[in-house]
Parts: structure tokens; C-alpha cells; sequence
């Protein structure tokens, strides 16, 4: 447990990092067609280093991330990777010239609170692995998520950006989930498991939508609806199917913290629109 706790935040520290490169690339590539599911942006930002970095960093935070799902609960761990956006405000100060306020300062501080209740509230990982229709319920889900990309090319852009980033976010809880569903690493056994394919499509699916979300709309409002797509349902299975617990008699707590993670990620979204605000500092980073 105490290995899981380490990885979880530094988990988001990886991530966070990886955002703010990527948002840069994206802002500062040709726009693709629209859709969320573009192969054609993603090839073109794989030619930017900012953008090859960021996924540089996103593989140890998802080998970190693997660690965590493995001893804590996923609602724990959800909350940590909430806190990438505390992570990205602290990076993208210096990176893109800004500067932190009191307020954000303060949401920074209410994650890191919300974190140390949740781990002083938190129990072990729950031992139940998941029925068969769960596993091909998050595969049916993943495939979902891929098809509303295509379908938000249609929508204006605010409203685009806000579906793909919650695209995204749903697509990061299918991974989360995914992770649990997995209980048998024997070749035979993870190709026959529709977990292993729930957690490539639901990965692959989540970085095509976020991409294009960070380049036709607004960033706050797609990392804002990527937080809620990644936290509070993968916490919800965890829970309810997978058999997540709390310490005894410290659910309240638990729930606060959950609650008050959220909550400063949510309020730390905004900082994600520096990208766009200043365009002259986006190409200067080119």
C-alpha cells in the first residue's frame, strides 16, 4: 500500500508534466478535420519533440499508474490523477511565463489536502476481479468512447471540446478500470480477456480525443470534463463491483477527501487556457 501511494501522485507529476508539452504541440500544429478521431493530427504532433516528451513521460506515468491499481482502490487513485492539473498550473508557470495566484495557490493546496485525507481514509485495493460481462461491458464501453470522437466532429467548438475531453477522461477510467480486470498475465489468457482490448482501445481512443480537444476548443473546458470523466466513474465500479472499502469507520473521510481533490482539479481547469491566451509564447516554444 505504501508503494501504491507513492505512485500515484508521482503518477500525476508525469502526467501533469507530459500535459503541458502536449497542450503546446497541439495549439502550435496544423488543425486536423475536426473529429476526435483524427490518426492525421496525432501524426502530425508525433513530428514536434514537446509532443514526443509528453508521451515519454505519460509511459512511466502509466507503468507508475499500473503499480497504484494494483494495491489501492481505484478511487485513490482517480483522485491522484486529478491532481495532474495541480501538477500542470505548477509546470506550465514557469514553461509558459505565467504566473500562479492566491486562488490557485489555494486550489493547489485544497488537492494536496484532499489526497492526504483520502490516503489516511483509504483501505486496500478490494479483492474481487470483476464477472465476465464486466469485462466485456468495459470493452463494449471503450469501443463507445472511440465512436463519440468521431460523432463530436459535428458539434461547434465549445461544445466539441467539452465532449471529447470527457471522451477522453471516460477513456482514462476505462484503462483504470481495465487494470483491475486483469488478473492473469499468461499470453493465452490476456488475448482471450476483453479487459486487455477495453484498456489498448480505451488508452488509444483518450489520447486521439484529448489532442484534438487541446487544438479545436477551449482546454479548460475539456481538461474540466476529462477530470470528471476519469475520477468519478472508475470510482463508482471500484466500489460497487471490484469491492473497493475504506478504513473502517473512515468512509466520511474518504469521501471528503475524494470531494475536495475533485474539486481543486476542477478549479485549476482555467489554468489550462494559457496555451491559447498567449499566442506570441506558443511560438516562441516551437
Amino acid at each position: 500500500m505504501v508503494l501504491g501511494m507513492i505512485c500515484a501522485p508521482a503518477s500525476a507529476v508525469c502526467f501533469g508534466t507530459a500535459s503541458v508539452f502536449q497542450a503546446v504541440a497541439a495549439r502550435t500544429t496544423t488543425p486536423g478535420t475536426g473529429s476526435g478521431v483524427d490518426p492525421r493530427l496525432l501524426l502530425r504532433v508525433l513530428t514536434q519533440w514537446r509532443y514526443l516528451l509528453g508521451l515519454a513521460l505519460d509511459g512511466v506515468g502509466f507503468l507508475l499508474e499500473l503499480v497504484a491499481l494494483r494495491a489501492l482502490p481505484i478511487y485513490v487513485v482517480g483522485a491522484a490523477l486529478a491532481a495532474t492539473l495541480a501538477v500542470t498550473a505548477v509546470v506550465a508557470a514557469p514553461v509558459l511565463h505565467s504566473r500562479l495566484r492566491r486562488a490557485e495557490w489555494a486550489a493547489v493546496g485544497t488537492v494536496c489536502g484532499g489526497l492526504a485525507l483520502l490516503g489516511l481514509a483509504s483501505g486496500t485495493e478490494g479483492h474481487l476481479r470483476g464477472t465476465t460481462e464486466l469485462r466485456a461491458a468495459a470493452l463494449l464501453f471503450a469501443l463507445a468512447v472511440l465512436a463519440s470522437g468521431a460523432l463530436a466532429g459535428r458539434l461547434p467548438d465549445r461544445a466539441r471540446a467539452a465532449v471529447l475531453g470527457l471522451g477522453a477522461g471516460l477513456g482514462f477510467g476505462v484503462v483504470e478500470v481495465a487494470v483491475r480486470l486483469i488478473d492473469d498475465f499468461a499470453p493465452a489468457a490476456l488475448l482471450t480477456n476483453p479487459a486487455t482490448y477495453a484498456l489498448l482501445i480505451g488508452g488509444g481512443a483518450a489520447f486521439l480525443l484529448l489532442t484534438s480537444a487541446f487544438q479545436c476548443g477551449s482546454v479548460t473546458t475539456a481538461t474540466a470534463a476529462m477530470v470528471i470523466g476519469e475520477t468519478i466513474g472508475p470510482a463508482v465500479v471500484g466500489v460497487v463491483w471490484l469491492g473497493d472499502r475504506t478504513r473502517a469507520g473512515l468512509a466520511p473521510l474518504a469521501v471528503t477527501g475524494f470531494a475536495l481533490a475533485v474539486a481543486g482539479a476542477l478549479a485549476l481547469a482555467r489554468f489550462g487556457e494559457a496555451p491559447a491566451q498567449d499566442q506570441s509564447t506558443a511560438h516562441a516554444l516551437r
